[in-house]
């Protein structure tokens, strides 16, 4: 099929529901060319030093921020969470990819070590993490900036040196291919390789990515059936390659006895329930980390609490008629599997709207196999009270892994503290204390991932400075020339990154060389 002839993408504005017509998808032969590209220049990216990577990001950052306007009024068209969210996630994208590239910089990612003839016995070693080659990144439809075309996965990839073939999310396609236009160009005039970068159009072309004998590596963001689809068809490549697929479930809090008996007239339960609220409707409840379900001491009143708070929450837009679909059958399908409706808002007007809800469920209907277990993608969420400690490790001992857990406490002497945080570790990603877990911060520290099947890699973030491992492999060199080794390994250190040598590690250097 000629470029001309290739399907067109649909947009969709949320708030009424139009279509308008979005860009070409990627015909076979225009993927095939961009995946050579990439394949092509993916030594050039790898060998470009970390400074002039980071030089890179700030100017694709810098094209984000010169367009504010422009791409949050056009993402709002297709996403409906409105200006005053999008002008933000604009400016965090652009605080993400800087971000990316001063960790690039640094060089500890790297991990370089060195140990000298005479510790090994077999002859000098030197080892560094290299880049894997091109990746194929995945975006999401809750956050167009934030996790889409210019978004974590495409700035840690770029940051570690690989080329990357972002998939043009379908819920925003006129966005999509907007942000690959201007990130191209960034990078282009920034002075990176035509292959560092491309944009393709499709789900044909987004499977045919996936099978590219050159693409090294999957990002994605988003459902678990679409992420496990990818995972299997990647396995079944010739050579299997890895899928970092960050997919989410029911992220638990819990409400301790303390806490809830904390104040006068049930003030502790009533500001928890708020901060739970809040969060959990947070963008109509379309954020991998909402929690999902508040696990509360019996007779706190912790689900009237909730039902309250609920009241002044307006009602929105889901993203995709899909989505608005999923969330009604989910609905249902909770209510059957033996939860009760508590309160609801009613929806907004037209398009792909939908009612905020939260529903209630004993503790003994948490049980294995069972949809309660399950996340419904949406402004919804689980009160369940539990009865006594005992029944409260059981019914953790039962939920998914998760990508985050929170606990609402009566402060740090909180006898149920210890334990509690101990046990969530064992069983999410991310563990806050009193607080919600819905803000991600993009840091040295951040881990936004979980065990399966929460992602399909429980030990990768898809945010912070640990982002960049997803993208590289270990190589060793024994007894190898000076002149053969890479840049980062030479004892001259022209990259000036922190190395390893004979155990001890030794600082950047200060003259840090472009």
């Amino acid at each position: 099929m000629s470029p001309d002839l290739s399907p067109v993408e649909v947009s969709r504005d949320p708030r009424t529901g139009r279509s308008a017509p979005g860009p070409r998808a990627t015909a076979p032969k225009e993927l095939s060319e961009l995946v050579a590209a990439a394949a092509r220049d993916a030594a050039e990216v790898a060998a470009t030093a970390p400074a002039e990577r980071a030089r890179r990001l700030a100017a694709v950052a810098d094209a984000l921020e010169e367009r504010t306007e422009e791409l949050a009024a056009l993402a709002d068209s297709e996403t409906a969470l409105g200006m005053e969210r999008l002008r933000g996630e604009v400016g965090r994208a652009a605080a993400q990819l800087r971000f990316y590239g001063s960790v690039a910089a640094e060089g500890g990612w790297l991990d370089v070590r060195i140990d000298r003839a005479e510790a090994t016995g077999v002859g000098e070693l030197r080892r560094m993490n290299r880049p894997l080659g091109p990746v194929a990144v995945f975006g999401a439809s809750n956050f167009p900036f934030a996790f889409g075309v210019a978004g974590h996965d495409t700035g840690s990839a770029l940051a570690a040196g690989c080329p990357v073939l972002v998939k043009a999310h379908p819920a925003h396609p006129l966005l999509s291919a907007r942000l690959g236009s201007v990130v191209s160009a960034a990078l282009r005039r920034a002075g990176a390789p035509a292959g560092a970068f491309a944009l393709v159009v499709g789900f044909e072309a987004g499977l045919a990515l996936v099978d590219a004998p050159e693409v090294a590596a999957v990002a994605f963001t988003g459902s678990q059936s679409g992420g496990m689809a990818l995972v299997e068809r990647a396995s079944r490549r010739p050579v299997p390659i890895p899928v970092f697929a960050e997919m989410g479930t029911v992220n638990p809090a819990v409400l301790t006895p303390s806490a809830a008996s904390a104040g006068e007239d049930g003030e502790g339960t009533a500001r928890a329930a708020e901060g739970f609220v809040a969060s959990f409707t947070l963008g109509q409840g379309q954020y991998c980390t909402k929690p999902g379900l508040l696990l509360a001491p019996a007779g706190s009143g912790a689900a009237g609490a909730v039902a309250a708070a609920l009241a002044e929450v307006r009602p929105g837009w889901l993203l995709t008629e899909g989505i608005a679909a999923a969330y009604r059958q989910g609905l249902e399908d909770l209510v059957k599997a033996g939860a009760e409706p508590a309160a609801s808002v009613p929806a907004a007007d037209g398009g792909f709207a939908a009612s905020p809800t939260v529903l209630t469920a004993p503790a003994e209907a948490l049980r294995a196999g069972s949809r309660l277990l399950e996340e419904c993608f949406g402004p919804v969420a689980l009160v369940v009270e539990y009865g006594d400690e005992a029944e409260l490790r059981s019914v953790l001992g039962r939920l998914q892994p998760s990508l985050a857990a929170a606990v609402a406490s009566a402060g740090a002497d909180d006898p149920d503290l210890p334990w509690l945080v101990e046990l969530l570790s064992r069983r999410a990603g991310r563990v806050v204390v009193d607080g919600w877990p819905t803000g991600v911060a993009t840091s040295w520290a951040q881990q936004h991932g979980g065990p399966w099947p929460a992602t399909s890699r429980p030990e990768a973030t898809s945010v912070g400075a640990a982002a960049l491992d997803r993208f590289t492999r270990p190589v060793a060199y024994q007894s190898v020339p000076p002149a053969a080794l890479p840049e980062a390994l030479r004892d001259d250190n022209p990259w000036g990154v922190p190395r390893r040598v004979d155990g001890v590690l030794e600082g950047a250097d200060e003259r840090r060389k472009a």
